[in-house]
């Protein structure tokens, strides 16, 4: 890929003559008594920019607004000719392998230019899932998935979270992230049940507070419900997939939620109303149907509900080649697929390929009245809105100023807090006066078992790296559990690590008790529908053998609940820890005592899978554990405070208190 930092010669002065013309623009572009074009002067309100730019695109060039694209499809020359409007990574679509925050900055510049050298200027927009942190890119901060974050119950976390994301992203280039998901999840055997806050709305809705960190604060005096975005370290957010998405029948991936007007409104649109109200830039529509209709051509509640009865000032995406699966099979009649989803309302279309097949269809359309040149205006004016929000117009060109902030120790403290808060402990002790955790931390010997102890791509899960997540400990950087074990421990406690010992070896070896770490490998989207949510193996042997042989403690790596119920009773301690990320101390931080375990189960922890679905308040409720579950423990010891390790300096001043009041009592010195 070329690099235009630093270059000199030819190119460099052909590009310095791009920007003197785009800045020169408004000027040739303006009538004859205008100095300016208005849409190029940042002290005109956003609207009048707006009604000024619209007036002076051709149909073409709306069209082109309307479009994203994978930047694999992408080049700097079809920025230009095709006037596209947005660009997207994928999951694991990357300027290449192990790229830093510099190779993406200057990718994103590339295909700017060529926007910028446009007739009008208009600058696109990039968008990518930044769904757990900025998870496609090397050395990224990895955030514990939602379902990790709606066991904390902690709004002010989120919010801090989706600051530190949206700096992450920034020091990328990036604009624009496809987050958060406010689905609600009825069904663990969804496969994107983990990228959901809750079974209960009113959990999700207080995670939308992760919209403020991502946007920035609500500006003082700016009216409720409009679309902003503060400041060149913020992101536009996108609030997805609406509406119904985890609610489809026996969970199943981009099928049918079955539910009156009540449910749909009651269960699953609440979240929208917060996160309109908060101000989010856009919404994406869901691949579901609701009662037999894909969402993706429901005009009904695009345009009536979102747009008009929720006031709506945003940009509604397409999920990626939505349009294409409003047909089955997919693509079957795409002109037919086009007209249905653009009057639906959807206003920007993730196509993410085929850019010649859309512009044609739609020029077609458009051109014999099929779909209204008012409609595409209204698509087109709310693009740019959001564009002029983030201030494109006035800075297209990203810089190198935070590239520094990628896995910054100040957001890994973050992440690290957000695991230590987020994992809920089911079990404590095969008798309720003999409870094991805290786990000493002084101890002879102790055995760390399961395949998922010294994974680092299972305890990140899904979305990480690549779409579909990855294996071992190569792919980022980060603290395995094992590893967070090991550097938790008394100096000279022996920490053996063995991923399914055998009955002779446990006998054979006299460990204090085992840290046993099991669950489910990463999974995306329908990969990870699954019917009987069993743990993989050989993590029920590891359980049982370990387990039946010494005490234990069983940590769940999953981004759902899983059949547990036939091994809990050889279970000494069980702790549920979803998908925690790259900060594995987090873990070990309440294992040992350092912080109590203060998580609550955001969704219902089943005995079996045939009573599934089943959500707090049914008829049929019956759990193993219940909604909003999680037992506590206590402080042990105050864990010391080491520059780049710590993020929560006031252990501290606590320890300082106790030795001064310890001093005033003569017990010191």
């Amino acid at each position: 890929m070329k690099k235009f930092v630093g270059r000199v010669g030819i190119e460099h002065w052909a590009w310095v003559m791009v920007v003197m013309v785009w800045c020169l623009s408004g000027a040739i572009l303006g009538s004859g008594n205008e100095n300016i074009a208005k849409y190029k002067d940042p002290k005109q309100p956003v609207g009048v920019r707006v009604k000024d730019l619209i007036g002076r695109m051709t149909l073409q060039e709306k069209i082109g607004q309307m479009i994203q694209i994978d930047r694999i499809a992408a080049t700097p020359h079809l920025m230009t000719k095709s006037f596209i409007g947005s660009l997207l990574s994928g999951g694991g679509s990357t300027p290449r392998p192990r790229a830093s925050a510099a190779d993406w900055v200057n990718m994103v510049n590339d295909f700017q230019k060529g926007c910028l050298s446009t007739r009008l200027g208009i600058p696109m927009i990039y968008g990518i899932d930044a769904v757990h942190g900025h998870n496609n890119v090397y050395n990224a901060t990895i955030f514990p998935h939602n379902i990790g974050l709606g066991a904390t119950r902690d709004p002010e976390l989120v919010r801090r979270i989706g600051d530190a994301t949206a700096i992450e992203v920034r020091a990328t280039g990036i604009q624009y992230v496809f987050a958060p998901c406010i689905a609600v999840c009825r069904d663990p055997r969804w496969g994107r049940c983990y990228e959901s806050y809750s079974e209960d709305p009113k959990v999700v809705q207080e995670m939308t507070d992760i919209i403020l960190g991502l946007q920035g604060d609500i500006p003082s005096g700016s009216r409720k419900g409009v679309p902003y975005v503060i400041g060149k370290n913020k992101v536009a957010a996108c609030a997805k997939h609406f509406v119904g998405d985890g609610g489809t029948t026996r969970g199943i991936n981009e099928n049918n939620t079955l539910t009156d007007v009540h449910g749909l409104l009651s269960i699953h649109m609440p979240a929208y109303y917060d996160s309109i109200i908060k101000g989010v830039s856009t919404v994406m529509v869901s691949y579901s149907s609701w009662n037999g209709k894909k969402m993706h051509e429901n005009r009904e509640m695009i345009t009536g509900f979102l747009k008009g009865t929720l006031k709506f000032k945003g940009f509604v995406i397409s999920d990626w080649a939505g349009l294409d699966r409003i047909t089955s099979p997919p693509h079957a009649n795409y002109t037919y697929s086009v007209l249905a989803g653009v009057q639906a309302g959807i206003d920007m279309i993730m196509l993410p390929y085929n850019v010649t097949e859309f512009v044609s269809d739609l020029t077609y359309l458009v051109k014999n009245k099929f779909i209204s040149m008012d409609r595409i205006d209204d698509a087109v004016e709310r693009i740019l809105l959001i564009k002029f929000n983030l201030g494109l117009f006035e800075n297209p060109m990203a810089d190198l100023s935070l590239v520094n902030e990628i896995g910054s120790q100040a957001h890994r403290n973050i992440a690290r807090e957000a695991v230590s808060k987020s994992l809920v402990l089911l079990k404590n002790g095969k008798r309720e006066s003999e409870p094991l955790l805290p786990l000493p931390k002084k101890a002879s010997k102790i055995l760390v078992a399961g395949s998922h102890a010294d994974n680092l791509g299972y305890q990140c899960g899904g979305w990480t790296i690549a779409w579909q997540g990855f294996r071992g400990n190569n792919e980022t950087s980060g603290t395995t559990i094992l590893d967070a074990i090991k550097s938790s421990v008394d100096k000279n406690t022996e920490v053996i690590y063995s991923e399914n010992p055998d009955t002779q070896y446990l006998k054979s070896n006299h460990f204090s008790y085992a840290i046993v770490v099991v669950g489910e490998h990463p999974y995306t989207e329908t990969v990870g529908d699954s019917q009987t949510l069993t743990m993989a193996d050989p993590g029920p042997d590891v359980i049982n053998n370990v387990c039946g042989s010494l005490k234990c403690v069983v940590v769940v790596i999953s981004g759902r609940p899983i059949v547990i119920e036939p091994y809990l009773s050889v279970i000494d301690a069980l702790v549920a820890a979803w998908l925690p990320g790259t900060e594995g101390q987090g873990v070990t931080d309440v294992l040992f005592g350092d912080y109590g375990f203060t998580g609550k189960l955001p969704r219902t922890w089943f005995k079996s899978v045939d009573q599934l679905p089943m959500n707090v308040g049914d008829s049929h409720y019956d759990p193993l554990f219940p909604f909003g579950f999680g037992l506590t423990t206590k402080t042990m010891v105050a864990r010391s405070v080491s520059a780049g390790i710590d993020g929560r300096p006031y252990i501290a001043f606590v320890v300082i208190f106790l030795f001064v009041g310890l001093y005033f009592q003569g017990k010191v010195f």
